[in-house]
Parts: C-alpha cells; sequence; structure tokens
C-alpha cells in the first residue's frame, strides 16, 4: 500500500485528494497544511473550482499538521504530493528527495528554470521517483493527439493552435512574484503539451499583456519549428470574471483536422476528415476518449510506477524546467519585440 502525504490543501491540493480516492495500492494518510481548518478536513470557506465547491472531508483516519517537514519525514508517507503555492516547491521538493519519498511536484515545478533545474538534478539522483505535475498530458484527449501525431495517422501536421483563457483567480496569483503571472501558472499547460509532442522550439516569438499581477497575463507565441508546423498558443487571466473558463485546440494535418473544446460536454474532441479525389468527404466524426482527467491520470500513472518499479516516462523534471526555459523565452519576447531563440 503506497501510503500518500499531501503538503497544500488550497484549490489544487483539494483536486488531487479527490484524485487520490480510489486509485489502487494507495492511501491517503497525512495532510499538511498552515491553516489548522484544513488540515482537520474542513475546507468551508475556501475557494474551488472542483465540481461542487470545497467541502468538509472525514478525516478521522488521517494525520493532519501544520508542519510539511514532519509530513515528510514521517514513517507513515512513501509519496509526497506537493500542492503548495509556486515558490515553495523548490525547498520542500528537495527535502523530500532527500528523505527518500516519491514525489508528485504541482506545476510550475519551480518559479524559474533555474530552480526547476536544481529539482531535476536532485531527482535523478534520488531514491524515490519523481513526477512533475504536468496533468495535460495525461488528460484522454490530449494523450490521443500526441498518439496521431507520432504515428503520422491523418498525415503531417500543417498548423496547430492551442488556447487556454480564463478570468483572474483570487488570492496569491494576483502577486505576479509569487505565481509568475499567467504566461507561467496557466499558459505553461500548452507550452509544456506542445514541447511534449513537437520537441524543443528553435525560438518563440510573443506578444503580451502586463496585468494586475505585474507580470505576462495574456500572452499569444507562435513556436518556431523550422522547416515544421505552424503552432501557436493563447493563454489568458484576461477574461471577464462571467466568461466561463475555456480551453481547446484545432490541428490541421494532411488529411484531417482535429477540433478540442472542452466546452462541448456531449462531444469535445471532433476528427474532420478530408475527400480524397473526387469522393465525398466523410462525416465529421465525435472521437471517444476513454479514461480519467489528467489529475487523476497522472496519478494512477505514478501508482502503477511504484508498484511495478517501472521509472516514471510521461514526463520528466528535466522535461518540466525545460517547459519553464521556453516560457521565460516568451516572456523575453514579450518585452523585447523580438523572435528569442532557444
Amino acid at each position: 500500500m503506497i501510503k500518500v502525504g499531501i503538503i497544500g490543501l488550497g484549490m489544487m491540493g483539494q483536486m488531487h485528494l479527490t484524485g487520490w480516492a480510489g486509485i489502487r495500492g494507495t492511501r491517503l494518510s497525512m495532510v499538511a497544511d498552515t491553516d489548522p481548518k484544513r488540515a482537520a478536513g474542513d475546507f468551508s470557506g475556501s475557494w474551488s473550482n472542483m465540481e461542487g465547491g470545497a467541502k468538509s472531508i472525514d478525516f478521522s483516519k488521517v494525520i493532519g499538521t501544520g508542519d510539511p517537514m514532519e509530513l515528510i519525514h514521517s514513517d507513515e508517507v512513501d509519496l509526497v504530493d506537493i500542492c503548495v503555492p509556486t515558490p515553495f516547491h523548490l525547498d520542500l521538493a528537495l527535502a523530500a528527495i532527500k528523505a527518500g519519498k516519491h514525489v508528485l511536484c504541482e506545476k510550475p515545478l519551480a518559479r524559474t528554470a533555474a530552480d526547476a533545474r536544481r529539482i531535476a538534478r536532485a531527482a535523478d539522483k534520488g531514491a524515490g521517483f519523481f513526477q512533475p505535475a504536468m496533468c495535460l498530458r495525461f488528460w484522454p484527449e490530449w494523450a490521443w493527439l500526441k498518439k496521431v501525431v507520432e504515428k503520422g495517422t491523418h498525415g503531417k501536421v500543417i498548423a496547430a493552435e492551442f488556447k487556454r483563457v480564463g478570468a483572474f483567480p483570487p488570492g496569491w496569483f494576483l502577486n505576479g512574484k509569487l505565481s509568475g503571472g499567467a504566461i507561467l501558472d496557466l499558459h505553461l499547460h500548452d507550452t509544456d503539451f506542445i514541447h511534449h509532442v513537437f520537441g524543443m522550439p528553435n525560438g518563440v516569438s510573443s506578444g503580451g499583456w502586463t496585468g494586475p499581477s505585474g507580470c505576462i497575463d495574456h500572452v499569444n507565441t507562435r513556436y518556431i519549428y523550422e522547416g515544421g508546423p505552424v503552432v501557436t498558443a493563447e493563454g489568458s487571466w484576461a477574461s471577464a470574471e462571467t466568461k466561463p473558463f475555456s480551453m481547446s485546440y484545432i490541428v490541421h494535418f494532411e488529411h484531417a483536422t482535429a477540433d478540442y473544446d472542452a466546452s462541448r460536454s456531449d462531444a469535445p474532441l471532433m476528427l474532420y476528415r478530408k475527400a480524397k479525389g473526387n469522393r465525398k468527404p466523410p462525416e465529421p466524426k465525435a472521437v471517444k476518449c476513454a479514461g480519467p482527467d489528467g489529475y487523476k491520470g497522472e496519478m494512477t500513472y505514478l501508482a502503477k510506477c511504484i508498484r511495478t518499479g517501472e521509472t516514471p516516462s510521461v514526463v520528466s523534471a528535466t522535461e518540466a524546467a525545460d517547459s519553464i526555459r521556453i516560457v521565460e523565452a516568451e516572456v523575453k519576447s514579450v518585452e523585447t519585440g523580438r523572435i528569442v531563440r532557444l
């Protein structure tokens, strides 16, 4: 049985709390939060975008503490799940690695690429498995896209466009020195997935807006792949509060177009195939992708790797650090108005 300890029970910690429930061979054994109410399982008054909102949970068999180091060094914890604000990832990740624990660390892996590389170097030498929580790589419709691009199922990619747009989240996110603004905290999802599917770009060309966080809170980037597809992504916290969060992609292949929009609950992923010769084009097809959401998917995968002893390979700490490096190049491109080479 893998004993799981979660550090940080804000919105993402609560999401992880839900995600670990029912995963084979795991048990939530301990939590740590500076708020004693949350450490006791009372989430009343907490902000959360989980369905149904935050709620109280029975923690009668869970140890609660206000000290994350107590959790890290506890014999009751095999896997440390880090869900605190970004600037605290570095110290907690290094401590958990040093303690020989398995680690799941929320994104961004660190506030800077340099700090993320420190974590990656330590993780390479650690006794336990380390996995950055890049949930998009595990989302069924996104994993499908990675697969069909790699296999060339619909021919080469001509162009790909990714969008992730929402309103400003409350709390510490509005302090760009902590969160890095939308470009790091939100847009990183798409930058990392583009890195995952198409590899490291040759450079980036970005335009953006510095918003209330003091960092870039709206960005539009072209990822330059010399001789490759045209790849762009938009990330933003500039939406009005009343506009629902949106997450989508459109990928044009030689022989088809894949159109994903999370707001289409009945058919989020549609495939439109091109006609062959003078034939009538096939009817549009809703692609059904089985499996849990990316949060539960990444946790299930890590738990399986621990059970089987197979090193996690879907995402590494080094890849997560490189994705932050791409975002930092995007920031520089916005600030200078120039292409930044990688």
